[in-house]
Formats: structure tokens, sequence, C-alpha cells
């Protein structure tokens, strides 16, 4: 099939400019200022909109098997489509995890039937992501696992995080660590000035960093690619800088909610603004945003967490962790950061597709060029909407961001040239 999307804006040294792309059997064919419509079978018309490569999160939950109720991979790829994400790393929080060949066939398996986007799926680092007894990684590189993390569950022991390095560096793969020591947490729930309003318990920074930095030396001493997640500290932020300066092969990355919010912003006891890591203070916030245009942090991951209604009621001293994203990532993040001049577009796409796609090693995303899969995604940069809820594909609605007016809308998302959403 030959389609070509007409009129639309591309990124070019920076710049948007007017473009036509060609798309056959799934890959782009040429980018060209007008093309044809002669032996054309469909012409989308992109309205003077922004094409860009479809955008890569390396940090999602889509809760299938275990917890449907939250989230399926239908659902969960279904948002992702909704905003503009054509490439997603799916985390091993599952029931039964990802820690052997066969539970991990199965979950690639229903990744291929129900996504309606690219799934890359972790694998455990330990058994049922939990204890030390370590999986075995060559067996589940060789069944397909993208990296190995124990997601929201931080390996606690020294030795089997050192060991787990030395085995993911032998087969070159990634080790992807939500970075906790569980003993500095102490029961919390929130960074310190808004557990102090609330009365609530304090989750401190240290329990972030203090792992941040072990994991650090481990890496050095194994040599193994080792990623931080949703890095919310400017403690945090430190020492990976140091890392990178000291040539150790360390990557982060940052939520859109870290960047977008602090715990300043928490004036009531509400449960969509209970996350793991917590909102930090406002200088945390500006530590972030700098080590994203420093280069410090590499990437932009959205963490998507859905939970149902029941999960996200009542208190924060007593409600589940985590905020929905997929949805809400890239036109919040183009509000309030493009349109206020403090990233521009090309910093933004550069975090949010070309980045994560180079660092993890995926060749076939995160850039739009001839040759490469048509995976794309159609934004309106122009008019302004309204965040609704109703609007949400996710089954979770746990997001403090609906109800924001925001420019960046997805008008048509395309994976491997075909249309999985269009408004």
């Amino acid at each position: 099939m030959k389609r070509v999307i007409a009129n639309g804006r591309i990124l070019e040294n920076g710049q948007l400019i007017s473009r036509d792309l060609l798309i056959e059997d799934g890959v782009v064919k040429k980018i060209a200022p007008t093309i044809g419509s002669d032996g054309i079978d469909d012409v989308i018309d992109a309205q003077n909109n922004f094409v860009s490569p479809g955008l890569v999160d390396v940090h999602v939950h889509y809760r299938q098997p275990g917890q449907e109720q939250k989230e399926t991979i239908k659902t969960g790829s279904m948002a992702a489509a909704h905003g503009g994400f054509t490439t997603v790393g799916a985390m091993p929080n599952l029931t039964p995890a990802p820690d052997s060949p066969e539970n991990l066939n199965n979950v690639i398996k229903l990744n291929q039937k129900d996504g309606v986007v690219h799934i890359k799926q972790y694998a455990t680092i330990t058994t049922n992501r939990g204890g030390d007894e370590l999986v075995d990684f060559p067996a589940l590189k060789k069944t397909g696992a993208f990296a190995f993390s124990n997601d929201g569950n931080g390996i606690q022991k020294s030795s089997t995080m050192y060991e787990a390095m030395q085995q993911a560096a032998k087969l070159d793969m990634a080790i992807v660590e939500h970075v906790q020591d569980d003993a500095l947490t102490y029961g919390g729930v929130l960074n310190g000035g808004a557990a102090k309003r609330l009365g609530l318990k304090e989750m401190p920074w240290v329990s972030e960093t203090a792992q941040a930095a072990r994991d650090i030396i481990l890496a050095e001493a194994t040599g193994v690619h080792y990623h931080i997640c949703h890095a919310s500290s400017k403690h945090t932020v430190n020492i990976i800088r140091a890392a990178k300066k000291a040539g150790i092969h360390v990557t982060a990355e940052v939520t859109p909610h870290h960047l977008l919010l602090s715990d300043e912003d928490i004036k009531t006891d509400d449960p969509y603004y209970k996350m793991n890591p917590p909102l930090r203070g406002e200088g945390d916030r500006q530590a972030l945003i700098q080590g994203l245009l420093d280069g410090t942090i590499d990437m932009i991951a959205t963490d998507h967490a859905p939970h149902t209604k029941e999960d996200k009621a009542g208190s924060i001293a007593t409600a589940s962790f985590g905020i929905t994203g997929s949805e809400t990532a890239f036109n919040m993040l183009y509000t309030k950061f493009v349109k206020t001049g403090i990233f521009t577009l090309a910093q933004l796409i550069n975090w949010m597709a070309e980045k994560p796609a180079s660092v993890f090693k995926m060749a076939d995303a995160g850039r739009l060029e001839v040759g490469q899969p048509a995976d794309i995604a159609i934004f309106d940069l122009d008019d302004p909407h309204k965040l609704e809820e109703s609007d949400y594909l996710s089954k979770g609605t746990n997001t403090p961001f609906t109800g924001e007016t925001v420019y960046g809308q997805t008008v048509m998302t395309l994976v491997d040239g075909k249309v999985v959403y269009k408004k």
C-alpha cells in the first residue's frame, strides 16, 4: 500500500518546514516539498500540523497479566498511541512476573496480539521481582527481553546487584532500576515540605540518592549499562553528572510530572499527587530541568502507572503510588516548556524519541527518515485543547493534569504506516 502524508511540517535542523511523506509497505520511502497522488492508495492531509517521529517511552506499566482491572495491554497501548507514542518499554510488575523464558514468552505473545504500538518487554532481575535469586539472564535475553529491571522493587542487597550487573554486562544488556533503599524510606509517602504540611510521613531524598550512588560504583566495577528510572532529587542529578564525567556508563530518565510539579503544588491530601519517587522541592525540579538541558539526564519517560478509582481513593497515606502519563506527556510538556521558551521543540523530540531509541539501541525507532519504519505522530501545535477524563483511552484516569488547557494535541498516530489512533 502506498500512502502520502501531505501538507505537514517536519523538524529539520531545529526548524519546522513544509514537507510531504511517501509511505510504502510500512516504510518511509520519500520526504519532499510535494509528492503527487499518482498511484497513491491514500492521502492523509496533515493540515499544516507537526509531523513527528513516533515518540518512544521506555517506562510504562500495562498490568496484564494479573491486574487487568487497572490496565490491559490493549488499553495501555491505545493510550500510548493517543499520546503520540509508537514504541514503549513495558515494566515487569506482572503476575506471573516475566522471570522465566516461559513467563516472558507468554507476555511477549500477549503484547504482539493485543498491542497497537511496538511493545518492548522488560524481564525481571530476580525471581518474582523480589529476594536475591537471580534469573537466567542468557535464557531471557534469548527469549526477547528488552532489558532487566525489578521496577518498583529496588535491589536491596549490594551483592545481588553486583552479580546481576556482571551477568547483564556479559550480554551487553541494560540494568534499569527504580533506585530506592527501602530502609531509608521510613514508610514515607511525600517529600519533606508537603509531608509536614499535611501531617504525613516523609520519604527522604536520601532513599533514592544513596542507592543510586551504590549502583553507580557497582556499574563502574562491572562496566554494565546502568539506567536510573525517574530521577527526582537534585542530589541524584549531581551524582549522575559526576558519574558521566568519570566515564561510567550510566543513563537516566525523568518523568513529565517531576519536571512539571513540585511538592509545593500539593495543596490538599489528594492521592492523584502520590507517586514514587514523590514530588520533591522546587530546587529539585529546577535541577531536573537543568540536568536535561546539560545532558546529565538523557530522556523523558512517563512511568505511566494506571490504577482503579478505588486504588486512588481516600488519603495519600493509604492510596496506591503512581499516576498515568501516556496521554498527557507531550501536550503538557510542549505547553509548559516549549511554548514558554524553556525548551525547543527539537530538544523535546530528542528527549522523547531520538535519545531513548539511541540509548537503548533501537535502530528502528525514534527517527523520521527515509528507510525508517513509518512510526509517526501528527500533533496540532496551534489549537488549545482541554484535557478531559472522558477522552482518555487508558483505564486509569489518575492524573492531576485533567482540566489543564494544552497545546500539542495528537491528531493521528501511525505504526508501520497503519493508522492506530485518529482524533
